[in-house]
């Protein structure tokens, strides 16, 4: 059994484990025919205009005609995009306090599928990227999660083995696809679920 002990780095999720994201409710009102927030997160991930965007290959304009297209959504383009800019509402209470207890002891990366607008919101009203010895934010990488090749370029780039490297998210399948390439790959929710997480491996 993996323990704290055995890992170098840890790689955070920044939606649903640091920040809070309001998306989902927003999706699921314009969208009644999705039934639940897998649903929905399901064919976000798949959604080829959240992947241009997310990857860097579409501007913010773009990405909004072609999701209230792809998504058959009752409202704007303009509105849209109006209302994606704070679909991350807040960083949960206690993220800034895991991430300064965590920084000493670990190499300490985030790894975040997200776009230049949401980006720039993260590092000037929270100036969450300094936080972070190293980021991955998927515009920026070309790549996106769960897509093997994003998480081999991040464990290429920190240097760090599959093993030795433990990742923590949110989401289900971006949980399943690292732990397929071998990284110690754990689910959670808000700081408090990482608080746990750590606890279980040994950390104290």
């Amino acid at each position: 059994m993996t323990r704290i002990d055995d890992i170098d780095a840890v790689l955070l999720d920044l939606g649903g484990v640091l920040i809070d994201i309001v998306g989902a409710e927003c999706m699921l009102e314009w969208c009644p025919s999705l039934p639940d927030t897998e649903t929905l997160w399901n064919r976000w991930l798949a959604s080829p205009s959240v992947r241009r965007y997310e990857t860097g290959r579409a501007t913010r304009a773009s990405f909004a005609a072609s999701i209230v297209e792809e998504f058959a959504l009752p409202i704007t383009p303009e509105a849209f995009l109006a209302e994606f800019a704070w679909w991350p509402r807040r960083l949960h209470d206690g993220a800034c306090e895991l991430l300064d207890e965590l920084r000493p002891r670990f190499r300490l990366a985030s790894l975040s599928n997200t776009n230049e607008l949401h980006w720039e919101r993260f590092a000037r009203d929270w100036a969450l990227p300094a936080r972070f010895d190293a980021n991955f934010p998927s515009y920026a990488v070309g790549r996106l999660k769960p897509d093997a090749d994003y998480f081999e370029q991040v464990l290429a780039t920190l240097g760090v083995p599959a093993s030795r490297a433990l990742f923590i998210d949110d989401n289900a399948i971006n949980v399943a696809a690292a732990a397929r390439l071998g990284i110690v790959a754990r689910r959670a929710v808000r700081p408090s679920g990482v608080r746990d997480v750590l606890a279980e491996l040994g950390f104290r």
